[in-house]
């Protein structure tokens, strides 16, 4: 596959997103049991078992990307969504990158609006939350959930939050790839 994704003046192939996967995605996912790579792979086949569209599919994929890409270049700023996001938008519809963006942000909503959703998350994905900003206020909360593809990033999270089953089987990485090649545009 020919296909570029350019970022930062840097242009990214669909197979440099392989060596990403393949290289820095073989770490483990934070403190979870699985790897970067289960975890995109675990995420990317729940939405698709779920009947989502392709471009959620894809974000659910590349949600995390920009940990791949933070790692490529010894850098930690704790936006990897905005990473992800920045580096996908010369290339992708808001449909894919959108939800990428607001995927953190989706839990903060989730954790405001949904008392029980706290309880369910790893304690490194806990962990996290404190450094993200906590749950929302019930202001905030509302106006995340009126952005368009708010409620995209909201499923999005919620396969994020389901993808760290060290025993999960999903599609390799190169059934995804022909997808991701499609969305790219002209």
């Amino acid at each position: 596959m020919n296909d570029v994704i350019e970022t930062q003046g840097q242009t990214l192939t669909l197979e440099q997103i392989k060596a990403l996967f393949d290289g820095y995605g073989t770490a483990f996912y934070g403190a979870e049991a699985v790897t970067q790579t289960q975890h995109a792979l675990q995420c990317a086949h729940l939405a698709e078992q779920a009947g989502e569209e392709p471009e959620l599919i894809v974000a659910a994929l590349l949600h995390d990307l920009g940990h791949l890409l933070e790692a490529s270049s010894q850098t930690e700023d704790m936006r990897h969504q905005e990473v992800a996001a920045a580096a996908l938008a010369p290339v992708m519809e808001p449909g894919v990158i959108e939800p990428i963006r607001l995927h953190v942000a989706a839990k903060r909503y989730l954790c405001a609006v949904d008392a029980a959703y706290h309880d369910t998350l790893s304690q490194a994905s806990k962990d996290t939350l404190v450094l993200q900003g906590g749950p929302y206020d019930p202001a905030a909360a509302e106006v995340f959930i009126m952005q368009p593809y708010a409620e995209a990033a909201v499923r999005l999270r919620r396969y994020d939050d389901l993808a760290k089953d060290p025993e999960a089987v999903t599609p390799p990485l190169s059934h995804y790839l022909p997808m991701v090649a499609r969305l790219l545009k002209a």
